[in-house]
């Protein structure tokens, strides 16, 4: 696992709703070593939902995906590691559980974060896929379940004797949701703790929150989430500065209105049903844009690709005359 991280330094993290292939295509042409798919559910594999197989889809350009399973029995869990391993075979760079999503949906079935206050249960299910997969399993968790009670260390160390080849530390508990910051320390204390790769989370937002997070942590890679919301770009900029590479221009007004346009295009081409999802891409596209306030009332009515091409189109000729008018 250390010598794919060294090639895989950048990893875009599993995100409900929001990394589909599409958005997992604009990340990974700009930089990002590996993407995960959104979260699948193991009892959705198992009932044959399409909506969940539909989620293993890969973009065009993808060799190699990781596959985030979600739920808590192991037998189930391990039976559908090894559907996915059928599925999509070499393609699949390896398989992690999710051991840190804190929706209520989630943790009320007794998925996600919630195996952290049920540590047996947690290691079973480890135990269970690692046990049935030939692709390295991994456990993506946070730094605690219930808010101010830390035991990322503890269950790191039990992760790894359960027989995870790697983990992924987000910095804050369970209970926090996305709110506060997010602690580098508890991704320190658990990379000191075990003996397998560490993967560090939380509020990378630029080139030098990700160089400051691998300094403070001495994690082996950086998953990069909510930061690369409305900004592909990130990307590119942490791949410069791994490198040690000058880091390129931030993308102008105009390019992020292309690169939204291109998004909902390929999104209506691929996912035809999910395109009303773009409305929350969108937003993220437009921060900090003269005129997004405007654009937002509009995109809430938005269904079909040209109706949001036609929201991109005029704003994007009301920056040009707002620079003309500058000049």
């Amino acid at each position: 696992m250390y010598d794919f991280l060294k090639t895989h330094p950048l990893i875009l993290a599993p995100m409900a709703g929001v990394s589909d292939q599409v958005y997992r295509q604009l990340c990974v042409e700009q930089g990002a070593s590996l993407a995960f798919t959104e979260m699948v559910s193991a009892k959705g594999l198992y009932y044959g939902g399409q909506k969940t197989r539909d989620l293993l889809q890969l973009s065009p350009i993808e060799t190699q995906v990781g596959v985030q399973l979600f739920g808590h029995e192991p037998e189930t869990m391990a039976s559908q590691a090894q559907a996915v391993e059928d599925m999509l075979g070499d393609k699949l760079a390896y398989i992690d559980i999710n051991m840190g999503c804190p929706a209520r949906k989630i943790v009320t079935k007794g998925d996600g974060a919630s195996l952290m206050s049920r540590p047996d249960e947690a290691a079973a299910v480890v135990r269970a896929v690692s046990s049935a997969a030939t692709v390295p399993v991994t456990v993506k968790f946070r730094r605690g379940y219930e808010e101010g009670n830390e035991t990322a260390v503890e269950f790191a160390q039990l992760m790894e004797e359960s027989g995870a080849a790697m983990i992924c530390v987000h910095g804050r508990y369970a209970q926090q949701m996305y709110r506060g910051s997010s602690d580098r320390g508890v991704i320190a204390r658990v990379k000191q703790a075990v003996s397998i790769p560490v993967i560090g989370n939380g509020d990378v937002v630029d080139a030098a929150s990700y160089l400051s997070l691998l300094e403070e942590t001495g994690c082996d890679a950086v998953m990069i989430a909510r930061g690369s919301q409305g900004n592909p770009w990130i990307f590119a900029e942490c791949l410069a500065a791994h490198e040690g590479r000058p880091l390129p221009e931030p993308p102008t007004f105009h390019q992020r209105l292309a690169m939204a346009k291109r998004h909902a295009r390929l999104l209506s081409e691929l996912h035809g049903d999910r395109i009303v999802m773009m409305r929350t891409h969108a937003m993220h596209y437009l921060h900090g844009m003269p005129g997004a306030a405007t654009a937002r009332k509009m995109l809430s009515s938005c269904t079909t690709y040209e109706d949001f091409a036609f929201v991109f189109d005029q704003l994007d000729a009301s920056l040009a005359a707002r620079e003309e008018d500058a000049c």
